[in-house]
């Protein structure tokens, strides 16, 4: 039986090529996002590929936050149940601290954590309901350490992200819940959000890093680092590294 997976963020990016990936494997997909003309050319797009798929696409702006409740329960009825949502949705705005762009630095704050949990809450309010699903949270691997300058507040909110899906998935573990909660921490996965950052390592193009989420989320395991070479020991680095050590790199 075919999976119904939604996807926010979905009209470019990671969002649109992890939608792209589960399509190939058959599976039904309810794509949200702000730029509907977007989400409507990949559903035609998806569509002429697997002309066999269901595919519904609602507007959504993450940050109205009684929109993101009602855009998942649409979501969940045109397809009768979903089996999987993916918080994808974000922005990757951010100043160094006290230089006079706190309204850049609140943005990212706002969506990139306020706006999560308000998908999050919706997710499990289905999955709850269902006492079935799926919930992938993306986070970064820039989450794993407090980071300087331009990246402070995202990392941050990535790191406020990350601890918000390992309670859930505590609590789920406490009371032997069905219900699975997998974290991403990808690394650099060129896409618009990081298309002028000038020290991305390792960075790998937008294809092979949505091929690589799709196999990560596919294993359904707790946390996984995307891709997993090198990010996984680049990851293992990064939590022992000194701050003196940390202050060189970047």
């Amino acid at each position: 039986m075919s999976r119904n997976i939604l996807i926010t963020g979905a009209s470019s990016g990671l969002g649109a090529g992890m939608a792209r990936e589960f399509a190939a494997r058959g599976d039904n997909l309810a794509l949200c996002a702000r730029r509907i003309e977007a989400l409507e050319s990949l559903r035609e797009e998806l569509l002429q590929a697997h002309p066999g798929l269901i595919i519904s696409v609602r507007t959504l702006d993450v940050d109205d936050h009684e929109q993101v409740f009602e855009v998942f329960r649409a979501l969940r009825d045109d397809l009768g149940r979903l089996d999987r949502i993916i918080v994808n949705a974000g922005i990757g705005k951010g100043q160094p601290l006290g230089t006079g762009r706190f309204q850049a630095n609140r943005q990212t704050a706002e969506t990139n954590f306020v706006s999560a949990l308000a998908q999050i809450e919706a997710a499990m309010e289905i999955f709850r309901a269902q006492n079935h699903g799926h919930l992938v949270t993306v986070s970064s691997v820039t989450a794993i350490r407090g980071m300087p300058q331009n990246v402070t507040t995202y990392a941050a909110t990535k790191a406020g992200l990350a601890a918000l899906s390992e309670g859930l998935r505590v609590e789920l573990a406490k009371k032997k819940s069905p219900i699975r909660v997998t974290t991403l921490y990808p690394g650099y996965i060129r896409t618009a959000i990081n298309e002028k950052v000038k020290n991305t390592p390792f960075i790998v193009d937008t294809q092979t890093g949505c091929r690589a989420m799709v196999k990560a989320i596919e294993s359904e395991k707790p946390e996984r680092y995307v891709p997993g070479w090198p990010w996984a020991p680049v990851g293992f680095l990064l939590k022992r590294l000194p701050v003196s050590v940390l202050a060189r790199l970047f």
